[in-house]
């Protein structure tokens, strides 16, 4: 099992699909964005370790091979997964939560479910010339189990109507309904940086009700190269977004509807209404920035804009000689060394997360966080003060006063 190679990708993938589902216009404008990010890379990576454990532990065959991994070749493929510039050790301890939890799944039904792992699914009949590759399928009874493996750790997946993750339930459904009889579609994200694990469940005709009458004409635009535009939370993923015209009176538009409105002070369900405004705006000043700096780098010209030299870090030349010039200046060599102990959450990505659970897991604990704002439909309950020992001092006090009043 080679190491990660730079991903195949349809023209309407279904990992963009939130994308090309609301704007097809969209298709040609990210027809030149091939190359994978780094945290693409790094996502590569981690599911490629995901795929070499799940493969091992359910002695299954690598690169279409007729004999199971032994343990010397999964010992190579994964020291060669480890040698990656990217690879960190806590890699190893996300991967294993993944794989935890298809090993419980698997292990919790009555009989040895059907398993399948990084498989390429053909999703044509709904979508033209689109395929996807499922993490890890599993089939027991008359349900079908889809599961993605997420590594990102900035922006939760939610599960529930994904359509990634329903197109890679379709491309399923389609390639072993002619074996199983399949009545229930169970779609879950397992997301170990962010959220954990979350799961969605639809029937077998309602899926494909979806992909009947909402994926497929829509597909048939954005296969057509239809030009037209629709701006939403989905062009947090487009790559043209910042020169986009319709995302940019979009999102401008939305301070704009508060002009001129009377008294001249918000009212707070105004203000919350500007706060729900605000997000894509900040997204789009975001990457327009950033566009607008990589623009500049390639030569190009924005009228009223310029490169400037940052403000350079101070550092050293040759520090050895720096040091023996302060030594030899009689300053003492506690002055210019310290030692302090590593965070917790520095000794946890050295160890790696299972070891370090293992170790001093029952000696972490979670202080308080500070309060953020959120959207209400926001997945956590709503933050609220905590009384403190002090405080509930002081208010025994003042009911003792009243009472001897």
């Amino acid at each position: 099992m080679p190491a990660p190679t730079p991903t195949e990708h349809a023209e309407l993938a279904p990992s963009a699909s939130d994308r090309w589902l609301h704007c097809p216009g969209s298709v040609v404008l990210n027809a030149d964005e091939d190359e994978d990010t780094e945290w693409e890379k790094e996502g590569s990576l981690a599911h490629a370790m995901c795929e070499l454990k799940l493969r091992k532990y359910f002695g299954l065959c690598p690169d279409g091979g007729k004999r199971p991994m032994g343990p010397r070749r999964y010992k190579t493929e994964l020291e060669k997964l480890k040698s990656d510039k990217l690879y960190q050790p806590e890699m190893d301890g996300y991967t294993d939560e993944y794989v935890d939890y298809i090993k419980d799944l698997a292990n919790g039904f009555s009989s040895k479910p059907a398993v399948f792992v990084e498989v390429k699914l053909d999703i044509s009949n709904f979508v033209p010339g689109s395929f996807g590759r499922a993490d890890c399928i599993l089939i027991h009874g008359t349900d079908l189990y889809v599961n993605d493996f997420k590594y990102g750790r900035n922006i939760e997946v939610p599960a529930e109507n994904n359509p990634q993750l329903m197109l890679y339930a379709l491309g399923a459904l389609m390639a072993y309904q002619a074996f199983w009889q399949i009545d229930t579609v169970r779609m879950t994200i397992i997301q170990p940086r962010a959220g954990g694990i979350k799961e969605f469940a639809t029937t077998t005709q309602k899926l494909l009700d979806w992909g009947t009458f909402k994926v497929r004409p829509a597909a048939q635009l954005a296969a057509d190269h239809t030009k037209e535009y629709h701006s939403g939370d989905w062009c947090r993923w487009c790559a043209a977004a910042a020169t986009c015209r319709e995302h940019a009176n979009s999102v401008t538009k939305a301070v704009k509807d508060f002009k001129g409105l009377l008294p001249p002070q918000l009212s707070m369900p105004e203000f919350g209404k500007l706060l729900q405004k605000l997000g894509p705006l900040k997204r789009y000043i975001k990457q327009a920035r950033e566009y607008a700096e990589n623009a500049l780098l390639q030569g190009k010209e924005i009228p009223g804009w310029k490169l400037i030299e940052g403000n350079g870090k101070r550092v050293w030349d040759n520090q050895e000689t720096a040091f023996t010039a302060l030594t030899s200046a009689g300053v003492a060599e506690t002055l210019l060394y310290h030692r302090e102990p590593y965070t917790l959450a520095q000794i946890e990505k050295q160890m790696g997360k299972k070891e370090f659970s293992a170790a001093v897991g029952a000696h972490v604990v979670r202080q308080p966080g500070k309060p953020a704002l959120a959207e209400e439909s926001d997945r956590h309950p709503a933050w609220s003060p905590r009384s403190t020992a002090d405080d509930d001092f002081k208010d025994l006090i003042k009911k003792g006063d009243t009472n001897n009043g």
